[in-house]
This record gives structure tokens, sequence and C-alpha cells, in this order.
């Protein structure tokens, strides 16, 4: 099978190319829980970490994969770079493609950064994050820690909450679920649903208790405040009070699955001990999250 060359987003992805990932990465799933070394099937070929944006658990486990796999790696530091001194984004990126990386991870606040990079390279380009957009890598391991959990994911009931205007992750969710046969809905205050959503086969939930009841799965997002997110809402507490995941709203399904793509805003979103519970796959979505991207390398070789 012929894989895609560049990962931009998740609604330019088969159903069989899901597969072809999820395949490789429970491979590689078993050397990282292990901290085993594989083959370096990568060595002598490049990647540029080219992020615009703070990050933790993306950066890193970029870093960690690229290493893993053999890759020479360059991180891009944007506060140090000549765009400071007034070079435009174009010359920056026609000075990348004479340096000839084969690969570039990057990361923007503009929406559509990565397909420009696409036209204007010859590296292959995996999206870490383009604005409001998509996250294709995180929307990846979050699908696949469901199928690791559930054993499958067609017909799972999957509710993402919170921002769901501001998150790239939530349409690359909804795109990638939607196509593998879950049934998916978001919840959250109006001001935080997009108008129109339901045209991308989503239901829509106002009260996070009827979400609770109803899904196999919530998926949590935090309050994007650095994307002016706080505008649409009383408080922090206030949102707390009515769409925070705590134990207490979670017993009315004992079995539900808790998911998030973190940072977690802690006693916003979601409270420390359901981070914590049984319930949690927070962390398990981390370490998934390294082996994905192990698997998106060699897939992309």
């Amino acid at each position: 099978m012929n894989f895609p060359e560049h990962l931009i987003g998740l609604r330019y992805l088969s159903k069989d190319n899901f597969e072809e990932i999820f395949d490789l990465t429970d491979y590689y799933l078993d050397f990282i829980k292990e901290k085993k070394p594989f083959k370096k099937l990568l060595a002598g070929r490049s990647v540029l970490n080219l992020f615009f944006e703070d990050s933790t658990r993306t950066r890193i486990s970029f870093e960690l994969a690229e290493k893993k796999s053999g890759l020479d790696t360059v991180n891009f530091n944007s506060g140090s770079s000549s765009l400071n001194k007034g070079e435009s984004f174009l010359d920056t990126v026609k000075n990348i493609e004479a340096m000839k990386f084969d690969f570039i991870v990057v990361r923007h606040s503009v929406p559509g950064i990565p397909l420009f990079l696409k036209e204007h390279t010859s590296s292959k380009i995996i999206n870490a994050g383009d604005g409001i957009n998509e996250h294709p890598t995180q929307g990846l391991l979050d699908i696949y820690t469901l199928r690791k959990t559930f054993g499958d994911v067609k017909d799972l009931n999957v509710c993402i909450v919170g921002d769901i205007s501001h998150s790239r992750v939530a349409l690359s969710n909804i795109f990638g679920l939607k196509t593998l046969g879950a049934n998916v809905s978001v919840c959250g205050p109006v001001s935080f649903i997009p108008r129109n959503i339901e045209g991308l086969g989503v239901k829509v939930y106002y009260d996070i208790n009827d979400a609770v009841r109803e899904n196999d799965a919530l998926n949590i997002l935090r309050v994007q405040m650095e994307r002016n997110a706080g505008s649409n809402m009383t408080s922090q507490k206030e949102f707390n009070r009515f769409y925070g995941i705590n134990l207490n709203k979670i017993k009315q399904n004992k079995k539900i699955k808790i998911l998030h793509p973190g940072p977690m805003n802690i006693n916003v979103e979601i409270d420390a001990e359901t981070a914590a519970s049984e319930n949690s796959l927070i962390f398990d979505q981390v370490t998934n999250g390294l082996s994905l991207k192990c698997a998106l390398f060699n897939l992309m070789k």
C-alpha cells in the first residue's frame, strides 16, 4: 500500500491508512514499553522540527521518536531566528528548502502553513498543529488509545467536551473517528460550539450529564485562553461548575473512559482526581503518542 507522502490532516486519510498506522504503532509500542532499542531504519536522513508555538508533549515525543528512528534532528527556534531581523517567512522557508531536509515537522498558529510548506519545499511534511485547523498526530494517538482500550472504535460513542470552537484537536478527532465508524458528539456551552458543526455528522450536547451517561469515552479539551477563548465564557469557575469533569459527574457512568490531549487546566475542565483515576487514559495517550510517531516516520520514509 502506498502511504501518503505528507500528513497534513486526518480528513485526507483513508480507513486503510489508519489501519496501517495503528498496526505499526502496535509493533513499536512493545519496544517502547520494554525500553528496548529497535532498528534505526531512517539513519542518515534528516528532520527539522519547525515549531512556532509552545509545546511539551508533542515536541518531546517527536524528538524522541526521531532519535529512536535514527534521524538527524534539528530544532528551529523562532525566537532566535532571522525572522526577528525582518526576514520574511517565505525567505526562511526557501533557506530551509536549500538545506534539503527529508522531513519537516511543523507547528504554527496560522492555519494552512503545512500546506504552504508542502508547496514550497521538497520535504515530507508532518503537521504538528496549524492554528485551529487540525492536529493530526494528536488525533491519531487519541483514536489509537481508544482502539487499544475498546478493541475497535466502530460504533463507539465518543464525546469531545469543552472549547470546540478553538480546537484543532477536535477537528482531527472528528474526521478520524467518523472515517472509522464511531458515533461522535461534542459538548460545551453554546459559545464554544461552532455553528453548523452538525454538518460534520456529530451530535451536540449542552448538558454534560447527558454526555457522560450516553457515551463510552470523553475527550476533554482545555479552554484555550491564548486564542482568546476567555472572552467566550463568564469565568473559569463557572465553566468548571457546568462542564468540568470530576469523579462525582462520572459516577453516572462508572465505565466511561477519560482522555485529554494536554496540557490540563486542573479544576477548570478536569480535576486532579479524575485525571489520576482508573477511568483515565491520559498518560496512556502520551506513551502511545511516542510509538505512533515512530510508526509514522517509518511509514513515510
